[in-house]
């Protein structure tokens, strides 16, 4: 019996479905989650989300947010997610380009609102650019090499 998973961002629903497992990027590293998994509220660090059912495994970005954990059922509720394959890499360079632009002039004061904004926005950049880099040949494989 799979586990309910649904990956909400700000704007939009970017996931739902069954999965036979989710890996999620914890605040305290990333965790597996099963069916009839103990409940569980975490917040989430920026990393990728993998989803697996029936063999095949979906791909996402997260910045940050929470996740709860019931035994039939797993919410993400993240700041911003991104299915991989959905990823404009010519966008997220342009976006990592003029945030790096804007934090060599930044003012000194590193605890702005401003500076975070921008130091935020070049972290999920990067992070949109190295899950495309990675995930993006068509099929993920695991550790040692097999496919899911």
């Amino acid at each position: 019996m799979p586990i309910r998973c649904e990956i909400v961002s700000q704007d939009r629903l970017v996931y739902e479905g069954d999965a036979d497992m989710v890996i999620v990027p914890g605040a305290a590293g990333e965790m597996g989650i099963l069916p009839n998994h103990s409940p569980l509220l975490s917040t989430l660090k920026y990393g990728i989300l993998r989803v697996r059912s029936r063999g095949k495994e979906e791909v996402f970005t997260v910045a940050g947010g929470v996740v709860e954990v019931q035994p039939s059922i797993i919410t993400v509720m993240a700041d911003a997610a991104e299915n991989v394959s959905e990823i404009d890499v010519a966008r997220a360079e342009a976006a990592r380009k003029r945030a790096e632009e804007l934090l060599e002039k930044a003012p000194p004061e590193r605890d702005s609102d401003a500076f975070l904004a921008l130091e935020a926005a070049l972290r999920r950049s990067n992070l949109r650019l190295q899950a495309a880099k990675r995930y993006r040949s068509g099929h993920a494989r695991g550790p040692g090499g097999e496919q899911y």
